[in-house]
């Protein structure tokens, strides 16, 4: 609670005044039974008209001020919730896009696509009920007690020895409810998991006539959230039926208790009258109390889920820099250790250097953790032991935007947006369009002007494109930005050789100065480079020239036979 209550504290003015209009308006609401049993009591009796009318009148100004205080306080209130839910949201997003990579592993990107939209959804409904009903209701309740207090002290008794009785009901079900709406949301966690695979991958899903089975296993999934959301609500829903049996017993009471005071002549009708309307309005009250409690303990699980990710700590956050070493190469690996799982190493003493300019290709089965060493480089995980320098600095004392800036790289699971072509190569930078065109001729992406030029629209994920055009276009991205270092992560795979070949004749011609890394599973694609470093689960087999590997390296000089063919180089 803690929490959102920081959130809440910038908007602490608007809540003071749009509370204080709430409370003029719940005050109007309790004088009305008041003026009721005062008219019945004493105007009615004197049958002074001008005397009823008048109090008729301003029965008619509290209702109209009650129903404007209201409304105003209301949307008030709506708009605070919205605006703190956005500073939430936008805290979260930020948090996000700077998780490491094994945080991000740990929390699962389904978890947290829950977490920022059920999630908030939920702080934002709950601190809106809050504003509403949280001031309304227990004035309501403490109003009405004192308002029947002042009308009859021995029937308010018997209203106030019911009230400790429902405040341990609420108090007993709030404890059970909220683990269960915990588990509710990792439940929920799991479908978006499963809805997200299944809209991912329906072209699979489809071709394979795997359709059946996926329908059962979000149905397994769907109905595991029905189950919990029941047992939640239900345990929840206690509350509301406790309190009102509750409060219609002492109803009851109230009755028969009222009904032989006015025979005994203590009490007067009117009297009895608004006592019964104070008690369907404390009534209501509390009710509307189970239902933020309710709503709190949801809140409650889903704003710790919200702060888990918030405060999680920045893991990759600069270290103090050193002194760097002149005439250094332009990137350097010296004996990096790496583990996913901190169990079994996924690379294992690497070692290598590339000059300025120079061209590595990474060759190795799958598996063998080409991709993660790409990863390390570009700092989306920290290395166990050894040392990553780029021109002699550590890259853990860079901070981010400095060392991403001297990146271009395409993923080999890479993401097209929804967006133009040259909304896609850009990427929101500023790219002039000399190095936009140059960019793009090198990548052979000449399939655009087909396409409609750079203004022709692109489906999400590049769904409207061939598997050759989507990763030429990437590789036109990576380029856009001159980058001072190139990373190529199995770029290719979907280019027949001679557009392979162009692309990479391209790049060591227009992009000279620029180191560059090309992870491939072709030898096609690597001969040409200054060093092969060749892999094999997580460790380094070879390192050197095509020449130079296929006399010293057994498995670089097995890929190379099978892919070329026996005796060719």
């Amino acid at each position: 609670m803690k929490f959102v209550l920081k959130y809440i504290k910038p908007y602490t003015g608007r809540i003071t005044l749009e509370l204080f209009i709430k409370f003029v308006g719940t005050i109007m609401d309790l004088f009305l039974p008041y003026i009721l049993a005062h008219i019945i009591d004493n105007v009615t009796p004197t049958k002074n008209v001008k005397a009823l009318v008048l109090w008729g009148v301003i029965m008619l100004i509290c209702s109209a001020l009650a129903l404007i205080c209201n409304i105003i306080a209301n949307r008030m209130a709506s708009a605070v919730a919205r605006d703190t839910t956005r500073c939430i949201r936008r805290d979260l997003f930020t948090r996000i896009s700077y998780l490491s990579g094994s945080q991000l592993d740990h929390y699962t990107v389904p978890s947290l696509i829950s977490r920022m939209t059920s999630d908030t959804h939920h702080v934002h409904r709950t601190i809106g009920m809050l504003q509403r009903m949280g001031v309304r209701a227990p004035i309501l309740v403490l109003g009405g007690i004192i308002m029947t207090l002042a009308l009859d002290p021995a029937l308010c008794l018997v209203l106030c020895c019911m009230m400790p009785l429902m405040t341990v009901v609420v108090l007993m079900v709030s404890k059970k409810g909220l683990p269960l709406f915990d588990k509710l949301q990792r439940s929920v966690d799991e479908l978006v998991r499963v809805v997200r695979e299944n809209t991912t991958g329906v072209r699979v899903i489809k071709a394979l006539s795997r359709v059946n089975a996926e329908k059962e296993r979000f149905n397994e999934v769907n109905t595991r959230v029905m189950k919990d959301e029941r047992r939640a609500n239900i345990t929840m829903a206690l509350t509301r039926p406790s309190t009102s049996l509750i409060l219609n017993i002492g109803l009851v009471l109230v009755v028969v208790v009222g009904a032989h005071r006015v025979n005994a002549g203590l009490s007067e009708a009117g009297s009895i009258t608004a006592f019964l309307t104070y008690f369907t309005i404390i009534l209501n009250a509390m009710i509307s109390v189970s239902r933020i409690i309710t709503m709190s303990s949801q809140m409650i699980a889903s704003a710790n889920r919200i702060e888990e990710v918030i405060n999680t700590p920045f893991e990759l956050d600069p270290i103090p820099a050193a002194e760097v070493k002149e005439n250094a190469p332009a990137i350097e690996f010296e004996n990096v250790t790496f583990s996913y799982n901190k169990k079994r190493n996924n690379l294992e003493n690497i070692s290598f250097t590339l000059e300025k300019g120079q061209t590595l290709g990474i060759l190795g089965p799958t598996g063998s953790g080409k991709s993660s060493l790409a990863s390390l480089l570009l700092r989306f995980y920290d290395i166990d032991s050894g040392a990553i320098r780029i021109n002699g600095q550590d890259i853990r004392e860079l901070s981010h935007a400095e060392l991403r800036q001297k990146f271009g790289v395409v993923f080999q699971n890479d993401m097209v947006f929804n967006d133009t072509i040259e909304g896609n190569i850009k990427l929101w930078r500023d790219i002039d369009p000399e190095a936009l065109e140059k960019a793009v001729n090198v990548a052979q992406a000449n399939f655009i002007e087909n396409a409609g030029g750079y203004e022709a629209q692109v489906a999400a994920r590049g769904a409207n494109l061939s598997g050759g055009q989507k990763q030429r276009l990437l590789i036109a991205r990576a380029l856009a930005g001159a980058p001072e270092i190139l990373i190529l992560d199995d770029s290719s795979s979907a280019l027949d050789y001679k557009t392979d070949a162009a692309m990479r004749a391209g790049v060591a011609k227009n992009f000279a100065g620029t180191t560059t890394i090309i992870i491939a599973q072709r030898v096609s694609s690597v001969r040409s480079c200054d060093k092969i470093l060749v892999l094999e689960r997580g460790q380094a087999l070879g390192l050197g020239t095509h020449e130079e590997l296929l006399k010293t390296c057994e498995l670089y000089r097995e890929i190379h036979t099978l892919q070329m063919g026996e005796g060719e180089e």
